[in-house]
């Protein structure tokens, strides 16, 4: 199968939250992060957008937990991999949407020196 898009992990944010993880969630993220690689549109149930400007999330679930990792597009080709994190209320919080766009915006402002 051809790749479709290539993964950045944009510093350290993503490999700390993901290392934390036991190896069933690692597996949930791993298949989501296949999808997002290597399918031409990821299936809803693996993907969400938020209300910002290119910021969408992946949907991870395991048993009762549920899980979140920030991303956004750089151009068509690649996916800025960003922070992750446990869900524990119906909405996702703002902090972490707000920790999301402060990375994905430290990532542009990087690349633009």
């Amino acid at each position: 199968m051809e790749k479709l898009r290539e993964l950045i992990l944009y510093k350290s944010y993503f490999s700390e939250f993901y290392v934390k993880q036991n190896q069933k969630v690692q597996n949930k993220i791993d298949l989501g992060l296949y999808y997002l690689q290597y399918t031409k549109q990821v299936p809803s149930r693996y993907i969400g957008s938020t209300k910002h400007k290119n910021l969408f999330y992946l949907r991870i679930k395991q048993s009762s937990n549920i899980y979140r990792v920030f991303f956004c597009y750089d151009g068509s080709k690649l996916v800025v991999l960003m922070n992750g994190f446990q869900k524990k209320t119906q909405k996702t919080p703002k902090s972490q949407i707000d920790k999301a766009n402060r990375i994905k915006k430290e990532y542009f402002d990087d690349k633009g020196k």
